[in-house]
């Protein structure tokens, strides 16, 4: 039907519009979720309690999957030969990043969320520079109000 001899791809969505802030994101909203459930009373005692629980690990898992993906995709499809040689530590830290949102799928203790987002936030300080782009570390304006690394605008 096609006579095609050779197809070329180099991103799996158009280049130059990767940006880690949605891992971020996600990782704060595990963080904050993990506050969530900490807060609820006992799912043993009450239903609304109960399923609130459920819908909140729902929602972790999720973000947790979020995470991720997005990762994987920008280490996988961005970075290559100039990146990391600029940074070869870029696997150990996606791998991190990997194993971390696993232990908040896992787990609901906060502190695992906390170490993910410093990961996330160490990926993405590598992803801005190799791109020449200045960063600067600002707290999220909603909660958990913690700190993530972005592009100085």
């Amino acid at each position: 039907m096609f006579d095609i001899k050779e197809v070329k791809a180099h991103c799996d969505i158009p280049c130059k519009i990767y940006d880690p802030a949605t891992a971020q994101i996600a990782t704060l909203s595990i963080i904050r979720l993990l506050d969530l459930i900490a807060e609820l009373g006992d799912p043993l005692k009450s239903v609304a309690d109960a399923a609130q629980l459920v819908r909140l690990t729902e929602q972790k898992e999720t973000h947790a999957a979020s995470v991720k993906h997005d990762v994987v995709t920008i280490w996988g499809d961005y970075f290559k030969g100039p990146q990391i040689e600029a940074y070869p530590n870029v696997h150990e830290v996606v791998h991190s990043i990997m194993q971390q949102a696993s232990k908040c799928k896992q787990e609901i203790a906060r502190e695992n969320g906390e170490k993910l987002l410093e990961s996330v936030n160490k990926f993405a300080e590598m992803f801005w520079d190799t791109k020449g782009v200045a960063t600067e570390t600002v707290a999220a304006p909603y909660p958990p109000a913690m700190s993530v690394v972005q592009p100085k605008l």
